[in-house]
């Protein structure tokens, strides 16, 4: 039966697996520097003789996995492979060796697992009809996003996926469980860089002043109004400035200028322009009715990601069959976002969350920080669920 042999082939793997993710977690690399990695990947590749082009985006990898009758339909998996600047706080063998720079939203783990199911696809290959497009992906991390890079580059033709797949770690999820949900799932995120300049002096003589650091607070408690008071309530959106930093200023210096970042989210496209709009105009009004000027700038980033109705119940009723039901969980819409979804933009895409926490032995930290880790476990299960879907998916 070939559940039980992708099950037998997960399970003889898995340490394999798990040295690969323990390699690459000590040796990160940030986005658009992941030379060794890519080298790394195709090295890798190589070895399992699985046919491959190194340099898509410069550092990105795809192979192809050919069954019997290859050309009846291709299904993709993708894996991205970049990593974070933090620095690492775990004592652990397998510690960065890279100061500042770390593995903390789980790439590596990805990456091992796509490589995983990559040699369990490669074993099997006389087994299942269709190709399997094994994409590792640069730059999840930073704009433009190596995805859609990837898709300029024709990453998604030749041959031409039917459909897309790709996890990510969920440290709320105890390993051995994931978590699906259908439709809509991610916010697309913008980037916006805002400069209030006011004429600076002395702070005992603020009516001698401009002072941009006041104005600045009136913008950022202002703009929240078009999230609070002009956003529909069925669409989800969220402004955060993250970082403000005035030039010059002191105790009793009132600055010259005051620059913001932050970052804008949402999912819906027509309102994320609207949104767009009505921020720059209110800013830039606020500081002109307070004689000083504002520079509002946004950068567009990713879109939001949405899973395709019929690919993402297929994928659950698969994973149902492959964990058992108790171990399939539905989850929420989030307003976190990823490149995943200019894939979900152009083809049918499911995105899916892979439980790595473990409770009791204290694996809980959340991604994107210095202490973020994994119950290696969650690799088998990896490994042999995406094996699995896989093959599904491309209707065998």
């Amino acid at each position: 039966m070939l559940k039980e042999k992708i099950k037998e082939l997960a399970k003889q793997n898995h340490e394999e697996v798990v040295r690969i993710r323990r390699h690459l977690h000590q040796n990160p690399e940030l986005s658009f520097e992941e030379v060794q990695t890519g080298k790394f990947i195709a090295e890798k590749l190589n070895d399992y003789e699985i046919p491959n082009e190194h340099g898509w985006a410069e550092n990105g990898v795809v192979g192809l996995i050919e069954g019997r009758n290859a050309s009846k339909k291709v299904v993709a998996l993708r894996a991205d492979i970049d990593a974070l600047p933090i620095l690492e706080a775990n004592e652990v063998p397998y510690k960065s060796k890279n100061e500042g720079v770390m593995h903390a939203c789980g790439h590596d783990v990805h990456t091992s697992s796509l490589l995983g199911v990559a040699k369990i696809l490669n074993e099997l290959k006389t087994e299942f009809d269709g190709t399997v497009k094994l994409i590792f992906q640069p730059a999840e991390e930073k704009m433009p996003g190596g995805a859609s890079l990837l898709i300029k580059e024709g990453v998604l033709e030749n041959p031409r996926p039917a459909s897309i797949l790709g996890q990510h770690v969920h440290p709320p999820l105890e390993a051995g469980k994931i978590g699906l949900k259908p439709g809509m799932y991610m916010a697309s995120a913008d980037e916006l860089y805002v400069t209030v300049k006011g004429q600076g002096g002395h702070g005992a003589l603020p009516q001698d002043c401009v002072d941009p650091v006041v104005i600045a607070a009136h913008i950022v408690v202002a703009l929240q109004q078009i999230v609070s008071r002009v956003a529909r309530p069925t669409t989800p959106s969220v402004l955060t400035f993250g970082k403000i930093n005035s030039t010059g200023g002191a105790t009793n210096i009132i600055p010259n200028e005051v620059k913001m970042v932050g970052t804008f989210r949402t999912m819906d496209e027509v309102w994320r322009m609207e949104a767009h709009r009505r921020m720059k105009k209110m800013a830039e009004g606020i500081a002109e009715s307070m004689a000083a000027t504002c520079e509002f700038n946004i950068l567009k980033g990713y879109p939001f990601l949405v899973n395709d109705e019929e690919v993402t119940q297929r994928t659950k009723q698969f994973a149902i069959e492959f964990l058992g039901e108790e171990n399939v969980v539905d989850l929420p819409l989030r307003m976190t976002a990823e490149d995943f979804s200019y894939y979900s933009q152009v083809m049918p895409a499911c995105f899916y969350r892979l439980g790595t926490g473990n409770t009791s032995r204290g694996i809980t930290s959340p991604i994107h920080t210095n202490t973020f880790d994994i119950e290696e476990n969650a690799l088998r299960l990896s490994i042999g669920l995406m094996s699995w879907l896989a093959i599904k998916e491309l209707g065998n």
